[in-house]
């Protein structure tokens, strides 16, 4: 497995890090953050060091919302007080992203909870159907 000696998650995975560890398997770690929005907040790391998603084989992918849906569904049924999720992986530090393995947050949610994600952000943009087209193609070509 591909490490980095000093990231804090290699040496989690590794268990020379400190951790509370929800889940582990061969290919993804998940445990709970050290400075959580809300009690419960769960982080899910490859076992393997990558930087970002260009890093991030598409099977390790899968398995991180794999076991990201199902600490999500598990949530409500804990001692957690959850009444919704937000599932987020920041790619980059442009997106927000702090530490540089990739990482996906399970963040349980309910009502008056301190965290916040600016909704009214979204639909803010008008494209043509013209443009939404050639986006479409554009990254459409890439996939295949």
């Amino acid at each position: 497995m591909k490490r980095k000696a000093d990231c804090i998650f290699c040496n989690i995975v590794e268990g020379t890090g400190d951790a509370s560890v929800v889940y582990k398997d061969d290919f993804v770690t998940a445990f709970m953050d050290i400075s959580p929005i809300v009690e419960g907040h769960t982080l899910i790391v490859p076992n393997y060091h990558t930087s970002g998603l260009t890093e991030l084989d598409a099977e390790h992918g899968a398995r991180i919302m794999n076991v990201a849906t199902r600490i999500a569904n598990a949530m409500p049924s804990s001692e957690l007080r959850c009444e919704g999720s937000n599932l987020i992986l920041a790619n980059g530090a442009v997106a927000g992203q702090t530490v540089f393995h990739t990482h996906m947050h399970v963040i349980p949610r309910y009502a008056g909870d301190p965290f916040k994600i600016q909704i009214e952000a979204f639909g803010r943009g008008t494209p043509s159907r013209e443009q939404l087209e050639s986006q479409a193609a554009s990254l459409g070509a890439l996939l295949k």
